[in-house]
């Protein structure tokens, strides 16, 4: 049984989300404020947190670095806030999705199972994709660039396989998000991709506003320009 703590100080609605994981076959430790979550995570394992960022005394992004600081536990964010920059700031910090609220029940539990499955179906296979300077190994999970680790989140490394894996062939947005998100991508919210390209760009381009490895075909999607090894 995968155990999620779940931090919300919405009573309402924590009540009714609680319940309907717990019908689904989730053991749910549910928390309030920041410091009963940073609590329950100490005195517990988890296999995902659901945190909401406007707590009581403090935010959520502060919970997620106290996590991410112990542990690489799955995070999404459960965000009244779909501005573009609160949405990078989550991802940033190591988050691994958000959802804005109010959000369909069967979305939830949907995101919930992709982010549980992350990187399953790539960590069977050993394999190591080079291109230029980029090295991405899938058993150790890592990407190097110039010989240094990059620090990217699970989606972005998922992003980055996904194109390095299909080099000079046009991907739509559809086929991007159906593989990311596990053939989930309906669900995702409109401005996720461009959020999640942006943000692997400025980790893996010389010059993001000028990208030479992800390109963009307005219109039809995007594209891994380089030859790989």
């Amino acid at each position: 049984m995968n155990r999620i703590l779940f931090v919300e100080d919405d009573e309402a609605l924590a009540l009714g989300i609680e319940y309907t994981l717990q019908e689904e076959g989730y053991e749910v430790v549910r928390a309030s404020t920041v410091k009963e979550g940073k609590a329950y995570f100490d005195k517990k394992d988890f296999d995902l947190v659901l945190l909401d960022i406007n707590l009581p005394d403090g935010s959520g992004y502060d919970v997620c670095k106290y996590i991410k600081s112990i542990k690489d536990t799955p995070i999404i964010f459960l965000t009244a806030l779909d501005e573009e920059v609160n949405v990078v700031l989550g991802l940033d910090m190591g988050g691994e999705d958000y959802i804005t609220k109010p959000f369909r029940v069967r979305e939830l539990l949907s995101r919930i199972k992709v982010a549980l499955r992350r990187n399953s179906k790539f960590e069977k296979n050993s394999l190591i994709i080079k291109c230029e300077d980029i090295i991405l190994n899938t058993a150790k999970i890592e990407v190097l660039k110039k010989n240094e680790r990059l620090a990217l989140t699970a989606k972005e490394y998922k992003l980055l396989l996904i194109f390095m894996k299909s080099p000079g062939v046009m991907l739509s947005k559809d086929e991007i998000l159906n593989e990311l998100f596990e053939d989930e991508g309906a669900f995702v919210e409109d401005n996720t991709l461009s959020v999640y390209i942006k943000r692997l760009r400025e980790k893996i381009e010389e010059n993001p506003s000028k990208p030479e490895y992800i390109i963009t075909k307005r219109g039809l999607g995007y594209m891994w320009n380089k030859d790989i090894q």
